[in-house]
């Protein structure tokens, strides 16, 4: 059998993205705007982006920092807060750039100490949604100290997630950067209504990536890699005909100095080579052409988007990712820095 030498796909979008703002905005918006025609990004800013108002300044910044050549639409979202009021729900629906909101447990990751302490406190905000058709976007993981943290996910499930389902049962929801066997089970069992977003570490690389000939810090992301078993769940998921389950990088820059510290930051950058590191995941799984509809149809689908026109190539072709970007002032380490990836991006074909 002959080797695929490049791989065409329709231009595809990240559902799940943090840009940062200012000088760091700048310098990692191009990677994502090359590869993908738009993007759903994450509000946890300091301060985070809990308003309208707040949505349509960060979104005039992230296109004014845009390349001229490039054409990225970003798809703006809305902290949840324990304060937020069915009438900013409202506006966010009338506004034509917010696509949902993001629930953050209090705690639970980057700039989440204002996210929400008791889903019972935005139950109004979540009926509007409901009315408004927005998309309840959630980062699912329980944040109680006494709680494992390879069993965070699995307790939101059963304290949480299941109840929201079900008490709002037309809100549409996307559980994101699902990491679990349980998270892949319930959303292939769930209503009507509920999808996934899968990362490309998470289909990559299970826990022992953190502690490969010791501390691994730009391994370390929230929720955390989980288990080999997850790992597969995920893939199997990610590369089968199920269109709940979708691409979200959760790409999510840090100045390598605060990764490489006595308390590091959570995430990894992945969007210098997102669809590659997607098509090595699809590969391995011997499911190359899955990867079109994960990466560019049923994200679009859920949301109720049109499907992009004109397609990105990918070609095999081995590349090493540089040790470190430049990040305003700062470095940024990239995932699977020094390490060789076997498909890179080539270029965009226009409609």
């Amino acid at each position: 059998m002959n080797e695929l030498k490049t791989l065409t796909l329709r231009r595809p979008d990240d559902f799940h993205l943090h840009l940062r703002d200012g000088e760091y905005l700048a310098a990692v918006l191009p990677f994502t705007a090359r590869q993908f025609a738009r993007a759903v990004v994450m509000p946890n800013l300091k301060p985070p982006v809990t308003t309208v108002e707040l949505a349509g300044a960060y979104r005039q910044r992230i296109l004014a920092a845009l390349p001229g050549a490039q054409h990225f639409e970003p798809l703006m979202t809305l902290y949840l807060t324990n304060n937020t009021t069915p009438a900013e729900v409202r506006k966010a629906r009338d506004c034509g750039f917010i696509v949902g909101c993001k629930l953050y447990p209090a705690g639970a990751t980057t700039h989440s100490d204002a996210g929400v302490t008791a889903i019972e406190k935005i139950s109004p905000a979540l009926e509007a949604m409901q009315e408004c058709d927005l998309v309840l976007q959630v980062h699912g993981e329980a944040t109680q100290s006494d709680v494992d943290v390879f069993d965070r996910e699995a307790i939101f499930i059963d304290r949480t997630l299941s109840i929201l389902t079900e008490r709002f049962p037309a809100l549409k929801i996307v559980f994101e950067h699902v990491t679990t066997r349980q998270a892949v089970e319930f959303v292939q069992q769930a209503r009507a209504g509920v999808a996934a977003t899968i990362t490309p570490q998470h289909l990559l690389h299970n826990r022992n990536a953190i502690f490969q000939n010791g501390i691994r810090p730009h391994y370390y992301c929230l929720p955390v890699l989980k288990r080999e078993a997850d790992r597969q769940a995920l893939l199997t998921a990610a590369t089968s005909d199920n269109p709940r389950f979708f691409l979200g990088t959760d790409s999510a820059p840090h100045a390598q100095h605060t990764k490489e510290t006595e308390c590091g930051c959570a995430g990894m950058f992945s969007a210098h080579a997102a669809l590659e590191l997607y098509a090595e995941a699809f590969e391995q799984a011997g499911r190359l052409d899955r990867l079109e509809a994960f990466a560019s149809e049923r994200g679009a689908d859920f949301y109720g988007l049109p499907r992009n026109a004109g397609h990105v190539e990918l070609e095999r072709v081995n590349w090493v990712p540089p040790k470190h970007y430049q990040f305003g002032k700062d470095q940024l380490v990239p995932m699977r820095a020094g390490e060789t990836i076997s498909w890179r991006f080539r270029s965009e074909q226009p409609a």
